[in-house]
């Protein structure tokens, strides 16, 4: 009886070998097989980029597709902006991939007689933004360019009096810039959106001179023509994703 209690301390502790062994492999850097710290951090720290890649996400894109954009803005709204349009609905801007940008713009030139003439010209440009894992979200990637478009609108070449101020109202994210250029002989007044709805941009000028003697627009009606343009853009991106 004395002599079999040793042996059977013996083979409890053989039993529990490789229990204590699977346990320090999970805490430790050991790789259980006798070999030193050093050796099993090289194992351990190269696992670590697989599973923080396994487990990284990103936030799913807010809108899949882009609305039909010579139709984002009503009949009625292009038709009193633009009176006289060349193409009452709209010239559509070439895109190689419409499900992720698109273009559609009016112009025309309404002859008043002894009043001389009126020029207008609209232009609305959507970019949607896909979510990606190594690019950041849709919505991320929308706010960025956001930027990058405002600091072209406000450096545009030649342009006088730039004025940048809120455009309340329209998508999450929005900015009015105005401002005045040369063209033609005659002063053009412009105002210019970008607004921001989820990952979608949209891009929105509207501007205006007069010829033959007729004024030129006020700058308080170009504005609030491409506010109330742009607050229609914006929802039709909305529309086209229920």
């Amino acid at each position: 009886m004395h002599r079999s209690a040793p042996r059977l301390s013996r083979i409890l502790a053989c039993a529990a070998v490789p229990v204590m062994l699977v346990v320090a492999g999970c805490s430790s850097d050991s790789d259980g097989s006798g070999s030193s710290p050093d050796k099993g951090k090289g194992s351990a720290s190269s696992a670590t980029p697989s599973a923080q890649q396994s487990t990284k996400t990103v936030e799913p894109a807010k809108f899949a597709k882009l609305p039909d954009v010579c139709k984002s803005i009503s009949a009625k709204t292009t038709a009193s902006l633009v009176p006289k349009a060349k193409a009452k609905n709209g010239t559509t801007a070439p895109s190689s991939d419409t499900t992720s940008r698109g273009g559609c713009s009016w112009n025309g030139l309404e002859d008043k007689g002894l009043k001389g003439s009126q020029y207008r010209w609209l232009d609305v440009s959507f970019y949607r933004y896909e979510s990606d894992l190594s690019l950041g979200s849709g919505q991320e990637r929308a706010q960025e360019n956001f930027a990058k478009e405002l600091t072209k609108l406000q450096a545009t070449e030649g342009a006088k009096k730039v004025r940048t101020t809120e455009a309340p109202g329209v998508g999450e994210q929005s900015k009015a810039v105005a401002y005045e250029l040369r063209k033609t002989g005659e002063d053009f007044k412009y105002a210019s959106i970008v607004a921001r709805t989820g990952n979608v941009l949209v891009l929105l000028t509207y501007n205006g001179a007069g010829y033959a003697g007729a004024s030129a627009p006020t700058d308080k009606v170009i504005m609030e023509g491409a506010v109330k343009a742009a607050k229609e853009a914006v929802a039709a991106v909305a529309s086209a994703n229920p």
